[in-house]
Order: C-alpha cells, then sequence, then structure tokens
C-alpha cells in the first residue's frame, strides 16, 4: 500500500506544478481516546495509525504540514513533522465549519506552486476542506472512519481531481448505512 500510495502521489505532483502547491493529502486524525471529551489524545490505535501514516508518505517528500490546534490531530501529524523536520501551520477549529475551511483552504494555497501539503482534520471538516479547495462535495466521514486517505490534486487548468485511498489497519467499525452516500 505505501509503495502504491507513493507512487500516486509522485506521479500526480509534477502535473500542476504552475500554481499553488499542486497535490494536497487529507486524512481524519487518528483514533481518539475516550477522554477528555474536549480534547482527547490519540488512543493506542491512534498512535499506530499515526505512524503508519508516515511510514505511507515517508516518500512523499511532504513539504507542510496543516492541523488543528487539537491535540488528535497534531498528535496523527506529529511522526512525520518530526521525520520531515516540519513546523505545522495550525488552523484554529471552532464551531464555524465552513469558515474553518475555507482558512484550511487559504492555508494550503499560500504555501509555493509544486508543494505537496498534508492536511489532518476531522470527520466534519474534511469533506469542506476538499470542497473549499476545489474538490467533490461529499458528505462527512462515517463516525468510526479513520483509514481513508484523500490525495487533492489541484490543476491550474480544470478541476481538482480527487482520489481515495486508504492507510493503515481497515476501519473494523464503521456503519455500511454511514457510506451509502459516499459510493455511487
Amino acid at each position: 500500500m505505501r509503495a502504491f500510495l507513493t507512487l500516486l502521489i509522485l506521479l500526480v505532483a509534477p502535473l500542476a506544478v504552475q500554481a499553488q502547491p499542486s497535490t494536497v493529502v487529507l486524512v481524519r486524525h487518528g483514533e481518539k481516546a475516550p477522554a477528555p471529551a474536549d480534547n482527547p489524545p490519540l488512543s493506542a490505535a491512534g498512535r499506530a495509525r499515526a505512524e503508519a501514516l508516515a511510514r505511507v508518505l515517508a516518500d512523499t517528500h511532504v513539504d507542510a504540514v496543516v492541523t488543528t490546534g487539537l491535540a488528535r490531530t497534531s498528535a496523527t501529524a506529529a511522526p512525520l513533522v518530526r521525520a520531515r523536520g516540519l513546523t505545522p501551520i495550525i488552523v484554529a477549529a471552532g464551531r464555524d465549519v465552513s469558515a474553518h475551511a475555507r482558512a484550511t483552504a487559504a492555508a494550503v494555497r499560500a504555501r509555493p506552486a509544486g508543494e505537496v501539503v498534508l492536511v489532518v482534520g476531522h470527520s466534519n471538516t474534511l469533506p469542506h476542506i476538499i470542497a473549499a479547495l476545489g474538490g467533490p462535495e461529499m458528505p462527512e466521514l462515517c463516525d468510526q472512519e479513520y483509514a481513508t486517505l484523500f490525495v487533492l490534486e489541484l490543476r491550474e487548468n480544470g478541476p481538482a481531481r480527487l482520489i481515495r485511498a486508504s492507510f493503515g489497519d481497515p476501519d473494523t467499525e464503521v456503519d455500511l448505512n454511514c457510506h451509502r452516500g459516499m459510493r455511487p
């Protein structure tokens, strides 16, 4: 899987080097601990998923990482941030999901042309961020969906192209009804 995702990102990245960051990888934070409710850390499974993300993206030369200020998003990005020697760009999450999506999209678009940017968000913010970056509209992720990884190719001429993949251990408790709106 790592080789497939690396090849996919390396093939997509050079296609849009003329404008804004060419490739945006978007993931939900890893599995969270049950407490504290307001800002839980990652569970053991979430920490393992964060390590898996770093392994999957190790050869993609991620240039920038965007997270929220919440513990679970920064902890999900932490292994990759350490490995790449990056300082995350923090976009505060608030109650206004659309405003957060616009602010995250602006942070991504502010990056130099040709970069690969990782965005670590939440089940309810990722679809809005994808749309704000010019990708397709889509429903929120399922509550127990953590393995999904999106690769959004931003193109100067034409609509953004979205590729959906997965990483780490597969999700096990996904409500199948939740996915009905996400598949044609």
